[in-house]
Order: structure tokens, then C-alpha cells, then sequence
């Protein structure tokens, strides 16, 4: 709303100069509330990437409407977030092109200063082109990007994710992007506290893409190298329901518990936090990781951490196969299934490598 002003001196922003008295030279500065949208509608990670430009706008616009389009499922990620205003929703399995229209009407009656599009897909080109802000900002992959405002070049390689979307509003921030952020709110940390009793790690072994998947069979012979007396806890979406129930019912020797299903995203962030270690593929619960500053290792199998999407907490570790193989990475998401059929970058990841990240901290055998 135009009435919630409050003073700022970033000097990027279009002042209005305002005296209760024109001829008192004693001016106050204010600026009218500047208007975000930033588009990011691919999954659940990158959702979680996107965030940080949340952080970085807020720093710098304190008093402005940052809004936020999500594909339906992921809104969940920023409930209670303190920094949005609103949380907008594009339901692209039912209705999807009838929904765009719809988003993009209600998005035309808002007239955002500043849309910043993260996708680089068509259809949320079309959103922006068409979404009446009086900048839109997007990356140059984008196939309608021609009718932004500006187009920033989207390069893959030697910059993490948050790097490359800090691009797209560093001509009125700066070039140091911020880190992701996710905020639990009371409810979700208090439904994690009773597991928060002993001392514990968090697996998460699922992925998307087989190929970014560590064996399960891996993480058995994991698991049973463990300290005895260490808490497990299994995490993933209820889909990760056998995986999961397949670790567990291999680690009987083991305090080992199975999450998935049971948490919300943010439940499972909160759960994170206090871990002494959180395993993860290279996949969305490692960025969950990131996102609450808990302790991390990653990973990596057919991707490598140079795609930039590595882990962001001050405490990460990477594990990947100690030799180079001549087909890793073999492409820049994953596959269904090893194209060579040996998955030896899975395969020759080594129990020791894991184990080494676990802090001193861990009880003993």
C-alpha cells in the first residue's frame, strides 16, 4: 500500500522529495513502497535457491511488497515467511494454460515496479511479457526474453545458482549475492522437538534422478558403520515411502527411523537444523540444509558441485569419487539409469568418505 512509506537512502531508487514545509531546507526523503515479483516455478530446490533474492531485496527495499509465484505443491516452502507479502500459485497439471491467463491477469492488476523471472522457459516468458510491470527482468535463455526489459546472460559453470540469479538484480542491489533462506515457523519447529531428545543425523536418500541417487545399498553399509548409540533419521516425500522402509528394515542393528511422509518441507528444515550431520543427494533437501545454516554433506554422483547448486552452509562437505571417470558428469540433471550401465560414480564412493564427515562431537561406539 502507498501509505506504508519508510525512509531510505539507497540512492538506485527514484526519491520523492517531501517538507512539511517547501520552504524549510531541512528535507525528508521518502521513497514510495517499490512493488516485487520474482518468478520461479521450476521444483522444489530452485525454489529454495530463489529465495536469497528475497534477502538481498529486503536489504536493500525494507519497506517494499515482495511477492513470490510458485508452482502449486512448493508454496508450503515460504509459509510465514517474514519478508513476503504474498505467495502466488500457478497450478500447471490441471488448467495449466488457463491458469497462466488467470495469473497474468491478476498479475497485470498489480503493476509491480520490478518483475524478475528466474525461469527460462516460455510460458512464464509469456507471463512476464505480458504482465504490465513497468521493468521485467529475465535471463536471456528465456525464449521470449527479446520483450524484457533486460535480458541477462544465464551462464552454467565456475558461479553457484545463487550467483546467477544475484545477476538479475544487481543494477539495483549489488553483485554479492545473499544466501538462501528458509523460516520455520513456531508450529513446524515444535512438531520436530521431541525427535531433537538424543544426538542424531538426518538421511535423505532420495532424488528425482537416479543418477543423482547414492545406492541404497550404499547407504545401508553406511548406516551399520555408524556409532551405535546415533539416532537416523530417514526424510523424503511419501513416494520415498519404499526406499526408505527398504533402509530401515537393512539397518536392524541400528537406531534407524523412517521420516518420509511424516514432515513438511519446512518440518523437515527444522528438523535439519540441529543435526549433527545431514546427508543428502545432490538434491532439494541438501539446499533445505543450506537454507537453515545446518551442517551438510553432499553427495555426488553423475553431477558434480562445478554446475554451481553445491551446499551453502558454513559447515559442508563434499563426497565424491576420489578418481576422475572419463563419462562424469554425463549431463547437467541426471538420468534414469547409468548410460554406461556400471554407475561406477556411485559405486566406488567409499563408507570411509561419509563417515569422516561426522563430527567429533557423534557418540561412540
Amino acid at each position: 500500500m502507498e501509505s506504508l512509506r519508510r525512509p531510505h537512502r539507497d540512492s538506485s531508487l527514484n526519491r520523492t522529495r517531501i517538507a512539511a514545509n517547501p520552504t524549510n531546507p531541512d528535507y525528508t526523503y521518502l521513497c514510495p513502497v517499490q512493488k516485487f515479483l520474482v518468478i520461479q516455478t521450476a521444483f522444489i530446490g530452485d525454489v529454495v535457491l530463489a529465495t536469497a533474492l528475497i534477502e538481498k531485496l529486503h536489504a536493500f527495499y525494507p519497506g517494499a511488497q515482495i511477492d513470490f509465484l510458485v508452482r502449486k505443491g512448493n508454496e508450503t516452502l515460504l509459509t510465514g515467511h517474514p519478508y513476503l507479502h504474498e505467495v502466488l500459485i500457478w497450478d500447471k497439471k490441471q488448467n495449466k494454460l488457463k491458469n497462466l491467463l488467470s495469473l497474468t491477469r491478476r498479475i497485470r492488476k498489480e503493476r509491480y515496479d520490478k518483475l524478475i523471472n528466474v525461469q527460462r522457459f516460455a510460458a512464464t516468458g509469456l507471463l512476464t511479457t505480458f504482465s504490465g510491470a513497468k521493468e521485467t527482468i529475465g535471463f536471456d535463455k528465456n525464449p521470449l526474453s527479446r520483450f524484457f526489459t533486460h535480458r541477462i546472460p544465464h551462464i552454467i559453470g565456475n558461479k553457484h545458482e545463487i550467483e546467477r540469479n544475484q545477476t538479475l538484480i544487481a543494477a539495483f542491489t549489488d553483485a554479492i549475492p545473499a544466501n538462501p533462506r528458509l523460516y520455520p515457523t513456531k508450529t513446524e519447529e515444535g512438531k520436530v522437538t521431541p525427535y531433537k531428545s538424543h544426538p542424531y543425523i538426518t538421511i535423505s536418500p532420495a532424488s528425482v534422478w537416479f543418477t543423482k541417487q547414492y545406492p541404497k545399498e550404499k547407504w545401508v553399509s553406511f548406516i551399520e558403520k555408524l556409532p551405535g548409540r546415533l539416532t537416523v533419521y530417514l526424510l523424503g516425500a511419501p513416494s520415498d515411502k519404499d526406499l526408505c522402509q527398504h533402509i530401515q528394515t537393512h539397518t536392524p542393528g541400528n537406531n534407524t527411523i523412517d521420516l518420509s511422509g511424516q514432515l513438511s518441507f519446512l518440518q523437515s528444515a527444522a528438523l535439519q537444523k540441529d543435526a549433527l550431520m545431514n546427508y543428502v543427494n545432490d538434491s532439494a533437501p541438501m539446499h533445505f540444509a543450506s537454507a537453515v545454516n545446518a551442517p551438510v554433506t553432499a553427495v555426488y554422483c553423475s553431477t558434480i558441485p562445478a554446475f554451481g547448486f553445491g551446499p551453502l552452509s558454513d559447515v559442508s562437505h563434499i563426497v565424491e569419487i576420489p578418481e576422475p571417470l572419463d563419462c562424469r558428469p554425463c549431463g547437467l540433471h541426471g538420468y534414469k539409469a547409468c548410460p554406461r550401465g556400471h554407475f561406477n560414480c556411485a559405486y566406488k564412493i567409499q563408507d570411509r568418505q561419509l563417515l569422516a564427515t561426522l563430527p567429533p562431537a557423534a557418540p561412540s561406539v
